[in-house]
């Protein structure tokens, strides 16, 4: 199911755009502190963000590029602000599309459906695996992370498949080893700790730093 982040002081409008989408089976949340906006961000992780210009405090085009910083999730500007700058500094600096107040509720949630889809589920047929804007391309065995291809040996793309594919779950290193030894390598208790161990390094050398967390003694997750 996927969430929405709607930055928008106007509660009117706010109550509107959650009020539709919900129908659609979206899962929406607002902003009640708008000093605080990237913190309400990383704690829900939204699939997509709807973005007003003018706001309290910081105008929009500040928080599309600290959030731009930190995530590519589409960001779609609503905004009166119709002039065709404000659309095109809105694009320039990151932004994924602009609907212009007032609005059409129906041509809205069309556009919210078609970046959805455009971002997500076209991912689905690439075979990416997703988690945190890092991103596993199962068909070239590698990493993206911010832009940057990281390349992975055998052993580190087939321990990231299983890890992935059990997101928020413990897998434990004996099932680890298990997968990797229906493979062409032999892998041991401590083989296996050197593997991870590298990984590790590896992505931290990228930014990615306690991607892979371990539970002493059971396994690892992510």
């Amino acid at each position: 199911m996927y969430k929405i982040l709607i930055v928008e002081d106007d509660k009117t409008i706010y109550s509107l755009l959650k009020e539709h989408l919900e129908k659609w089976g979206y899962i929406v949340k607002g902003i009640d502190d708008f000093n605080n906006i990237i913190d309400v961000f990383n704690e829900f992780k939204p699939n997509i963000v709807l973005l007003d210009i003018y706001l309290p405090f910081y105008n929009g085009y500040y928080w599309c590029q600290n959030i731009r910083k930190i995530s590519n999730v589409p960001i779609m500007f609503i905004s009166s602000a119709s002039e065709n700058m404000n659309i095109i500094m809105a694009m320039d600096i990151g932004a994924d599309d602009f609907i212009v107040k007032p609005f059409d509720i129906d041509v809205l949630i069309s556009k919210v459906k078609a970046l959805i889809r455009r971002t997500y589920q076209t991912k689905k047929e690439q075979n990416l695996l997703e988690y945190n804007n890092v991103s596993l391309n199962i068909n070239d065995a590698s990493l993206f992370y911010e832009g940057k291809r990281i390349e992975l040996t055998k052993n580190d793309f087939r321990i990231l498949v299983i890890l992935f594919e059990n997101v928020g779950k413990i897998v434990s290193r004996d099932l680890i080893m298990q997968k990797l030894w229906e493979t062409d390598e032999f892998i041991d208790d401590n083989t296996l700790t050197v593997n991870m161990t590298r990984l590790k390094k590896k992505l931290e050398e990228f930014g990615i730093n306690n991607f892979i967390k371990t539970k002493k003694g059971v396994g690892y997750y992510i």
